[in-house]
């Protein structure tokens, strides 16, 4: 063994710790397989040994052929060695000498095949069966094993295929949300420069009047008159504010913003995620864990875990609508219903009718236009209103035990004027 040791120490490579293969020598006496040197010289970029450091005089050394003949003979024998190892191995697994011709038995207790002859009586109390049905069993096992790690695969490429989708998707809304972003930044821009240049072109208005005064002064009966400076106080007083209050005609402001990540692929969203659509063709969208993929569903991109909230939904004549609340954990990829006993709260119009979502229909004696939809999360409250007159159309009752999201499914428009489904833009209070 120690010879042994002696002669792997001896022609083992210092680079990859395996027997030589084409050993080359180094003028520092120190040697290594080609390879594995050219591989280290390429990787430190430069032509020093690996050991000493010392630089090689050669870019390529030459092979030592003694040293090569010495390493492939070690090589050799380790082979043979390792197959005589594998063949004790295996008459080791024989499990009787004696009598190979008889049946074995199977221990399922100590899961190894035993003699009925030399062995069998050492296994009156374990649960013992033929060999040729254990190995049923085993296989059946194995192909039981192998068919839910061949499950496994393929939920994992099937995650690994969405998880792809969802990086490449990610990088389009990089793209596209920069873009909206510098486009209402420049809006507004344009408007504080507009501005800014009406007022000081307004300032400037003074210099006349400013000439009209010494003019003034200049009469036979001169006298001070009023006007002549320049009102500071108009012109810097509350400037910003007056400003933000005459930019509120530019900007907007929408109680619920829709969330294109839960969006399902048939629905298309504006650019301001305030209004969708059913469209002809569904988007190739990832599969999200948000997404809502079963049915035209979108959620809104906040929730509510207390207090009052409202927001006003147009509808027009669209013929297909649903408006409400859903939980947060509602299943987004099943088939469920739009019910209280799935996790939605809602109030719906389909084929001509009204429904309250829970199987009731409501009676209306117009065809409603727009949806009020107020909440007090804390009573367990849940009502719709006709805005117009604020008439009263239903109320859903419950006690609510997690976060509610406003919640909207569209169908295809048809022939109707309305194919957008909206929610209305609240005023700014001051």
């Amino acid at each position: 063994m120690a010879e042994r040791a002696l002669f792997e120490s001896f022609l083992s490579c210092h680079v990859c710790s395996e027997t030589f293969r084409d050993p080359v020598s180094l003028t520092c006496n120190h040697s290594f397989c080609s390879s594995c040197l050219q591989k280290f010289w390429e990787q430190a970029e430069n032509k020093n040994c690996p050991i000493c450091k010392r630089k090689s005089s050669k870019d390529y050394p030459s092979i030592n052929l003694s040293l090569k003949d010495l390493a492939d003979s070690f090589a050799k024998r380790q082979n043979n060695d390792s197959s005589e190892t594998e063949k004790e191995k295996e008459k080791e697994e024989v499990v009787c000498d004696k009598h190979p011709e008889v049946p074995y038995w199977f221990c399922e207790d100590e899961q190894r095949a035993v003699c009925p002859v030399c062995e069998f009586s050492l296994h009156q109390s374990h649960k013992v069966v033929p060999v040729e049905q254990a190995v049923s069993d085993l296989k059946d096992q194995l192909k039981s094993d192998l068919e839910s790690l061949q499950d496994k695969r393929d939920k994992y490429e099937e995650v690994e295929k969405t998880y792809n989708e969802m990086v490449e998707h990610s990088k389009k809304q990089l793209l596209s949300t920069e873009k909206q972003i510098r486009a209402e930044f420049n809006k507004l821009h344009q408007f504080l420069k507009e501005e800014e240049e009406s007022r000081l072109a307004f300032l400037s208005s003074y210099k006349p009047t400013q000439t009209r005064a010494r003019d003034q002064c200049s009469l036979s009966d001169p006298q001070l008159v009023s006007g002549a400076l320049i009102d500071v106080a108009k012109h810097l007083g509350n400037l910003s504010f007056r400003v933000w209050e005459k930019m509120k005609e530019k900007v907007h402001f929408s109680p619920v913003i829709l969330d294109p990540n839960t969006a399902n692929p048939c629905l298309y969203l504006s650019d301001d995620l305030t209004s969708v659509r059913h469209g002809d063709t569904e988007q190739q969208l990832p599969d999200n864990p948000e997404r809502c993929t079963y049915f035209a569903d979108v959620l809104g991109s906040e929730g509510f875990s207390s207090g009052k909230h409202s927001w006003e939904v147009e509808v027009g004549d669209h013929p297909d609508w649903t408006v409400g609340l859903a939980k947060e954990s509602v299943d987004r990829k099943g088939e469920i219903f739009a019910s209280p006993d799935y996790g939605i709260w809602c109030f719906l119009h389909r084929s001509g009718k009204y429904t309250n979502g829970a199987g009731e229909t409501v009676t209306e004696k117009k065809s409603l236009q727009r949806i009020r939809v107020q909440l007090d999360y804390d009573r367990g409250e849940l009502s719709y209103y006709d805005p117009e007159d604020m008439t009263h159309i239903c109320t859903h009752r419950d006690t609510f035990t997690e976060k509610l999201f406003p919640y909207f499914s569209i169908g295809g428009a048809g022939d109707a004027k309305t194919t957008d489904i909206k929610i209305c833009q609240t005023e700014i209070s001051l």
